[in-house]
């Protein structure tokens, strides 16, 4: 009997759902959330896209705003000539994704707006840009 106890505590443990806070996420208040991407190595790259990507999965697209900025070598992520990742920050853009470029990384990398991906806002600073998202309530997500 015990045995059993201890099966159906260890299922009931491990198949807990997590329960939201309030106020629930949904289209009018949506879970704001921003990520950045400061690493160019792939591995630190795709990371950041596929979290991004498992958020946008759990709540549902129209219950989040997300936002990734990139700035000093995580930059690489919203160049056009990287294909594989452009493939993957399209995808997430079609979910309304805004991905920011860091102005201050393009300035001292000498990259010009037009190496950029589609639709990347530019800002003048991507920690300033952090700072500012998280002083309105965003939540930073640091995979």
């Amino acid at each position: 009997m015990r045995f059993f106890t201890f099966v159906l505590l260890l299922y009931v443990t491990l198949s807990a759902e997590t329960e939201f806070a309030e106020p629930k996420p949904s289209f009018i208040e949506p879970r704001q959330i921003v990520f950045s991407i400061k690493d160019g190595s792939d591995d630190e790259i795709h990371h950041v896209l596929s979290s991004a990507n498992n958020v946008l999965k759990f709540y549902g697209p129209e219950n989040v705003q997300m936002r990734i900025v990139a700035y000093y070598h995580g930059i690489r992520a919203l160049l056009k000539s990287e294909k594989d990742i452009a493939v993957r920050v399209d995808a997430l853009q079609q979910y309304g994704v805004s991905f920011v470029a860091c102005g201050n990384t393009m300035r001292t990398k000498k990259i010009q707006e037009d190496a950029l991906i589609d639709d990347v806002e530019i800002v003048t600073a991507g920690i300033a840009e952090m700072i500012e998202r998280v002083q309105e309530g965003w939540i930073n997500i640091v995979p």
